[in-house]
């Protein structure tokens, strides 16, 4: 059997739920496409979307979760393919003080989330 699919979603755990979607605009441009509330309240899923490549950002907040995930050694990240000046991208992205990492020598750079999750940021292929 082989089995066909696509990327649909990639879910992270976030504390402040509208800090991460204002980050997550002003950084990436991902605007909320769909929300689901539990009907209790213990939790929020929101899904963000660049309206290009139809996979989705899903972030969940849960009501009795207030504290910082531990993210521990887990060296997993998102990775980020922005248009234009790269130069100018990574500009803003220092101006926004959430650049973590850079590797010059492999022309790369990650940001990190209000929650500290990693995500790598490549200009587009060309």
């Amino acid at each position: 059997m082989e089995i066909k699919g696509r990327f649909d979603h990639f879910n992270i755990n976030v504390t402040n739920l509208e800090r991460s979607i204002a980050f997550y605009n002003k950084a990436l441009g991902l605007k909320e496409s769909k929300r689901k509330e539990a009907a209790d309240g213990s939790f929020v899923l929101v899904y963000l979307t660049d309206d290009t490549a139809g996979f989705l950002l899903e972030l969940t907040w849960l009501r009795d979760h207030p504290q910082l995930y531990e993210l521990g050694e887990n060296e997993s990240h998102l990775c980020f393919r922005v248009e234009g000046d790269y130069d100018e991208v990574r500009r803003f992205h220092k101006e926004m003080e959430c650049v973590c990492y850079e590797n010059t020598d492999m022309g790369l750079y990650f940001i990190n989330d209000p929650d500290d999750y990693w995500i790598e940021i490549l200009p587009v292929k060309r």
